[in-house]
């Protein structure tokens, strides 16, 4: 009883930072509307060093469950993000001057060590305590939810605070939103130091181990498949944000609220991620991850292509909120509710190849969680690869990128995520 009892707590626990990560990693394409105004490389900067920050601590990360254990790499974490914030915070005061936007990136990149500290804890905790296959792949789907519920109210909560990007337009318009998430990391930090968390890798050493992760075929193309999910979860959202908040030729034209318009229906995407999270909750109990995992992403494949050759001339009513109507529907292109869909495809993915390329990993679990977060840094490489065509080509002929990794994706799923090194003994 008592072990089920700390189970219980230690999975809830586990599911409120899953929805942490997400409302501090979806603020940079967002604040991104703020940056380009003044500086217009920065548009994807913020994304960028967020999740550079993946390729420096993933690694250290997963060394650090070893040494310390999963309660203080938690706690670690969450001191290091209340920084993070604190610092894109004090790049809102005008006493920077035109530095402000390093001081804001060197924030973000802050963030990006802690959020990627985070992940390291949660996934394969989660993963353990449902006890792997397709119960581990429920819990960390039941986390993913929570992670989209956070992740649909960011842009939405600054789209709302900016309205229109004008070049008043600065980080202390959004100051609320900093306050609110240096606070949540505040309360995360006395909930851990008072909860007890099992430390499944205590008296693991990894230096003993004959082998490592980076011998199971299956984990390798599983963290390939790991950096363009996260560059497709990013890069979707974030280019339809900065498609409808263009009001000039190249854009959606819209001239008033442009923000507002584009944060509300990017949010809808992260709203369709929770939806299709909560589906694969109830069924990752009967349905193995693989299967769903071909079925979303033939799905999202035909709904990106669909989106690159629809004409832009073609409207649809979307929901949308501005601080002047509230609650309205907009006329957008019909191409950005295609791709606002896929956010049901992409929902259950990370779950999935992580549940897919961890299995039968054994004591090489916490090794491979390190490795799986350093991958993260397709986040940030792959929405700026994307950011890059989309100036030069358009921003619907940027979903080229979009397509070709989910068409690796759906090669993972049929072939790649077969474990072929089962010989390796992993007790």
């Amino acid at each position: 009883m008592g072990k089920n009892k700390t189970n219980i707590v230690a999975i809830v626990t586990m599911c409120f930072i899953f929805a942490m990560i997400s409302f501090v990693t979806n603020m940079a394409a967002p604040f991104g509307n703020i940056w380009k105004g003044q500086y217009g490389w920065a548009a994807m900067m913020g994304n960028m060093m967020n999740f550079a920050a993946y390729l420096f601590m993933g690694i250290p990360a997963g060394r650090m469950l070893l040494k310390v254990g999963y309660k203080k790499t938690t706690l670690i974490a969450l001191a290091v993000g209340f920084f993070g914030i604190l610092i894109q915070w004090l790049s809102s005061r005008t006493f920077f001057g035109g530095s402000a936007i390093f001081v804001y990136l060197f924030g973000a990149f802050v963030c990006g060590f802690s959020v990627c500290m985070l992940n390291t804890v949660v996934n394969p905790l989660l993963n353990v305590l449902g006890g792997g296959g397709n119960k581990g792949n429920q819990l960390i789907q039941i986390g993913g939810t929570l992670n989209s519920i956070t992740g649909t109210l960011t842009p939405l909560l600054v789209g709302v605070l900016v309205g229109t990007v004008t070049a008043q337009t600065s980080m202390n318009d959004v100051a609320p939103l900093l306050f609110i998430a240096m606070a949540v990391f505040a309360i995360a930090f006395v909930v851990i130091c008072l909860e007890k968390i099992p430390e499944i890798a205590q008296d693991r050493n990894a230096s003993r181990y004959e082998h490592s992760a980076w011998n199971f075929r299956h984990f390798v193309l599983g963290a390939v498949a790991i950096f363009c999910y996260v560059g497709i979860e990013q890069g979707i959202p974030s280019q339809v944000n900065f498609y409808l908040a263009d009001a000039s030729d190249r854009g959606a034209g819209i001239l008033l609220n442009g923000a507002a318009i584009g944060g509300a229906i990017a949010a809808v995407y992260w709203l369709l991620m929770m939806v299709g999270r909560a589906a694969s909750t109830a069924v990752s109990g009967k349905v193995s991850p693989r299967m769903q995992m071909i079925t979303v992403s033939l799905v999202a494949i035909v709904l990106v292509l669909a989106a690159i050759f629809m004409p832009e001339d073609i409207k649809v009513k979307m929901p949308g909120y501005t601080a002047g109507e509230g609650f309205a529907m907009f006329n957008v292109p019909v191409s950005c509710l295609l791709l606002i869909l896929c956010g049901l495809c992409t929902s259950i993915m990370w779950g999935a190849i992580f549940n897919l390329s961890t299995e039968g990993l054994g004591k090489y679990t916490e090794q491979a969680s390190g490795i799986f977060m350093m991958m993260v840094v397709g986040g940030g490489i792959m929405p700026l690869i994307q950011d890059f065509v989309a100036k030069k080509a358009g921003y619907m002929a940027s979903y080229w990128v979009v397509a070709a990794m989910l068409c690796y994706i759906l090669y993972y799923a049929l072939a790649g995520s077969k474990n072929v090194n089962k010989d390796i003994p992993v007790e």
